[in-house]
């Protein structure tokens, strides 16, 4: 019998937390190895510096991740027919959590000048890591009825951000700073990553459900044939689901920009600001708990207000950020000027932080949301593998245009383009309706 999905019952405590632990230990693998961390050894320390201000290794990095996120996109939403299809989403995350935790274990023994097996393995992991974040957001709309959402995601959101300030700070307490100098303690952060993920993800596995039924493979069919057949009449489909539509253009500007913030914050820190080490802690410190407290106010803002009209308002703040970080030395010399004071670049940098921050969690908590309330259940992976397909897209777009921007006109010039991808997505989301979405999933009815 059909359920309506307004009147779906909220899943179990127990089951909604072991289902947020995901987002809890995969923040271990995106601070550390995507953010914070490797990032920055990567780039100055196994690449360095050739008298290029070490451009080159910013493009490497660069063009790693984008290689993993264009497999996403390649993958992503036939893996996603394939698992509503079999009703397999659970064991597609377990697969996709083994191997992260396996390749950026392996990140121990990329070395200075080990430049080719340290892009493999970064594209390894963050490939696994990636499929497995899309799979788990396909969850989401079987933990609630719509009105509940907003607060769930936000949950899964904030937790996940005391979860990377968890694990960095084990790295930050007992591992250093990611130089050269420190090098043979700071390459235990690949391992240190691996083993967190791996312990704090096992709450995922034994309480989170199964949803979805089976269904038998017809004669002559491969799940791959079967995975490619049920994408082609989604894409089809497509027009019934208008708002979905418009709000992944929107998220693929947004995301583009978030994927720069992510990637290129610290590196900014350290080659524009060169700030000091414990500013960068203290930097880390401030944007993961603003992103935590953002994603769970946030998450009953959605649910009070909407979360189209907060997702709007969110990226306003993310242009406003963006263009603070790019102006930061400018803004301390008029500070200095009108003050007479003696302010550091690095600490209204630091200021700035607390926007980004609280924009960090919100942002991609709303936008979960919006793509779970535009979903109907028998399509929730497969929609989701689109949402992640923008979302890697996205991850190319950005990261790879500001690596060749960089390589040209300088970090610092490049994040005006940082900047435009924001206000983009904000003007994209004044053509979707959130009603008219929710109504179209809930009038869905997959023809068997």
């Amino acid at each position: 019998m059909f359920q309506e999905r307004k009147d779906r019952p909220r899943a179990p405590k127990k089951e909604i937390f072991g289902w947020a632990m995901f987002d809890f230990a995969n923040q271990a693998y995106t601070l550390l190895i995507i953010t914070v961390i490797f990032p920055v050894l990567f780039t100055t320390v196994i690449v360095g510096n050739d008298g290029d201000d070490y451009r080159l290794g910013n493009l490497l990095w660069s063009i790693a991740l984008s290689i993993s996120y264009f497999m996403v996109v390649l993958t992503g939403p036939v893996l996603g027919a394939i698992m509503d299809f079999r009703a397999s989403k659970k064991r597609f995350l377990f697969y996709s959590y083994i191997v992260t935790v396996i390749s950026s274990s392996a990140l121990y023994f990329v070395e200075p000048g080990m430049i080719v097996l340290g892009v493999i393995l970064l594209v390894i992991s963050n490939y696994a890591y990636s499929i497995g974040e899309t799979i788990v957001a396909a969850f989401l709309p079987n933990l609630g009825p719509p009105k509940d959402l907003g607060k769930i995601s936000g949950f899964g959101w904030s937790i996940g951000y005391v979860g990377g300030l968890f694990s960095a700070g084990i790295v930050i307490l007992y591992l250093g700073e990611p130089t050269a100098e420190n090098f043979d303690r700071i390459r235990f952060v690949g391992p240190l990553a691996g083993l967190f993920f791996l312990l704090a993800a096992i709450p995922t596995f034994v309480w989170l459900r199964e949803y979805g039924t089976k269904q038998r493979l017809p004669r002559g069919e491969s799940y791959v044939s079967m995975g490619f057949s049920r994408l082609g009449k989604t894409i089809n489909e497509i027009s019934k689901f208008r708002d979905l539509s418009v709000f992944l253009i929107s998220v693929f500007f947004e995301m583009a920009g978030i994927y720069i913030v992510i990637s290129f914050t610290f590196i900014y820190g350290d080659q524009i600001v060169q700030w000091d080490e414990e500013v960068r802690i203290l930097m880390f410190v401030i944007v993961q708990i603003t992103a935590a407290i953002g994603a769970f106010l946030f998450g009953f803002v959605q649910d009070k207000i909407g979360a189209l009209v907060t997702n709007i308002f969110i990226l306003f703040l993310w242009f406003v950020g963006v263009m603070g970080i790019y102006s930061v030395l400018d803004i301390t010399d008029w500070l200095n000027a009108a003050f007479q004071a003696d302010f550091e670049e690095q600490y209204v940098f630091l200021f700035i932080g607390l926007i980004a921050g609280l924009c960090l969690g919100s942002s991609q908590s709303a936008s979960r949301t919006l793509v779970g309330l535009f979903t109907p259940d028998a399509k929730a992976a497969e929609f989701f593998g689109f949402w992640g397909l923008f979302y890697k897209m996205a991850g190319i777009f950005g990261i790879i245009g500001l690596g060749l921007l960089q390589a040209q006109i300088g970090l610092q010039k490049s994040l005006l383009f940082c900047a435009a991808l924001f206000l983009i997505a904000m003007f994209v989301c004044f053509f979707v309706s959130q009603k008219r979405g929710e109504q179209a999933a809930d009038d869905y009815r997959e023809q068997k």
